[in-house]
């Protein structure tokens, strides 16, 4: 396991290098910069001269790279460009935001999606398994931001009220910090739990099939005591790893709704750090966000060894 963990984290190492050189080119290949957005297209040479220098965008872009990346190993995130605050503490804010999303609409989609996927295998051809592939088919198909919307609308018309405008930390108010997350967790967990439903009742029909399970069957041993010994151990691995990659994709759709919704994470924090090209502040996020995808495909390979003691860590 130490082993396992060392190498796991010098290849992470190596990964975050190689992202933080694409993220950084990327990032510079966009045009123009934060001085023509702070002084417009008729700015003066000369004030955008000092202002270049002031940003160190006057330097070569390796020798920019190479004091980013010097700072970013001493956890040093430089200071917003545009507003003047340590990007840290902007990134940890808005980050705690994105991921109270992102868990809460995990859990949801989990509780909603697993038994949907189980009932649909469970009576497969049959009039529930056809209503449930509907809803995965609808929910698969459909926009998340459209999903946002129609259910903005609805809950407005058929209950005359809408999500507050300022985000209250659920340190700070349970219920009212619930009142603005509810709506963009829901909109996420629709889509996913369509995904979530379809994935599981394709791995229980398969599991189904298998020729230990059928034979269990055949012995008379109930349905229930099959799944929980036999189907639900088999389909285990498979569903920790598809969890992981809904997990990634919530923090992709996230950017969506913390826009529609006035959200403070770091999805919107990412997109007005673009518009203002605020490079400390999208540098730093994209690179944050590169590292939490590395971790949760860290930590699915260590619930492989967990579920199921046989797997080696290789």
């Amino acid at each position: 396991m130490v082993d396992y963990l060392a190498r796991r984290l010098a290849a992470s190492v190596l990964t975050a290098l190689l992202a933080s050189l694409v993220i950084f080119m990327l990032i510079r290949s966009v045009p123009g910069d934060v001085v023509g957005q702070m002084l417009g297209q008729t700015s003066d040479p000369v004030a955008a001269k000092a202002l270049r220098e002031f940003f160190g965008l006057d330097q070569p872009v390796w020798r920019q790279y190479l004091n980013w990346l010097g700072r970013m190993a001493s956890l040093d995130f430089g200071v917003s460009w545009t507003r003047g605050q340590p990007v840290a503490t902007m990134i940890g804010g808005a980050l705690g935001v994105t991921l109270e999303i992102a868990f809460a609409t995990l859990a949801l989609a989990t509780l909603v999606g697993v038994p949907l996927g189980v009932y649909a295998a469970i009576h497969e051809g049959r009039a529930l398994d056809r209503a449930i592939q509907t809803f995965n088919l609808l929910g698969l198909a459909a926009p998340v931001f459209w999903i946002g919307l129609m259910l903005l609308v609805g809950v407005s018309t058929a209950f005359d009220w809408s999500p507050p405008l300022v985000y209250t930390p659920l340190t700070t108010s349970i219920s009212e910090n619930l009142s603005m997350v509810a709506l963009p967790v829901a909109s996420l967990a629709l889509l996913q739990a369509a995904a979530y439903s379809q994935f599981v009742r394709q791995s229980v029909v398969s599991a189904f099939g298998q020729d230990y399970v059928r034979t269990a069957i055949a012995k008379g041993v109930p349905t229930r005591t099959v799944f929980f010994k036999h189907v639900l151990r088999n389909i285990a691995i498979p569903l920790i790893t598809f969890m992981g990659l809904i997990l990634i994709q919530i923090l992709g759709g996230a950017v969506i709704m913390e826009s529609l919704f006035a959200l403070p994470g770091l999805g919107r924090l990412l997109l007005t750090s673009i518009e203002g090209r605020d490079y400390p502040v999208l540098q730093a996020g994209l690179l944050v966000v590169v590292m939490i995808a590395m971790l949760v495909n860290l930590v699915v390979d260590l619930l492989y060894h967990v579920i199921d003691p046989r797997v080696r860590l290789a």
